[in-house]
C-alpha cells in the first residue's frame, strides 16, 4: 500500500486533475465511439462531484503538508484557488455558462491545482529532504 505522504499526494493530485481535463474534452468522443457506453452515463454530473471528493481531501492534504515542510504559502494558495475554480465549474455546471465555459474554467482550475502540487513536488525534491518519509 502507498504511504499517505506529501509527495505521494501530490503526485495523486496531479493525476487526479489530469483524469478531470481527459474526462472533460475526451468523453464525448468516447460516447460518440462508443455508443454501447450510453446507458453507463459516465457524463453526467455524479462524475464530476466523484472526482471532487477525490481530488479535494487528497490537494488539501498534500499543500498543508508541504506548507508544513517547506514553509511555502504561495503553493498552498494557488493550489486552493485552483480548488475553488474547479468547485465553481462544477457547481455552476454546464447548463449556467454552457458546454465552452464549463470545459474552459475546469481546465483553469485543473491547470492551477497542478502547477501548486508540482511546484510542491519540486521543492522537496530540490530540498532533498526527507518530508515524504514523516
Amino acid at each position: 500500500m502507498v504511504p499517505l505522504t506529501q509527495i505521494n499526494n501530490d503526485k495523486i493530485a496531479i493525476s487526479l486533475s489530469i483524469a478531470c481535463v481527459i474526462h472533460c474534452f475526451f468523453m464525448p468522443s468516447f460516447i460518440v465511439l462508443f455508443p454501447a457506453f450510453l446507458p453507463v452515463q459516465l457524463d453526467n454530473e455524479l462524475i464530476h462531484y466523484l472526482m471532487l471528493w477525490f481530488i479535494i481531501p487528497i490537494s488539501v492534504f498534500a499543500l498543508i503538508k508541504g506548507f508544513m515542510n517547506h514553509k511555502r504559502i504561495s503553493f498552498l494558495f494557488i493550489g486552493i484557488t485552483g480548488l475553488f475554480i474547479l468547485i465553481y465549474a462544477v457547481l455552476l455546471g454546464e447548463s449556467n455558462m454552457g458546454e465552452t465555459g464549463e470545459r474552459t474554467i475546469t481546465l483553469i482550475g485543473s491547470i492551477i491545482v497542478s502547477i501548486a502540487h508540482y511546484k510542491n513536488f519540486r521543492t522537496c525534491s530540490d530540498m532533498d529532504c526527507s518530508c515524504h518519509e514523516k
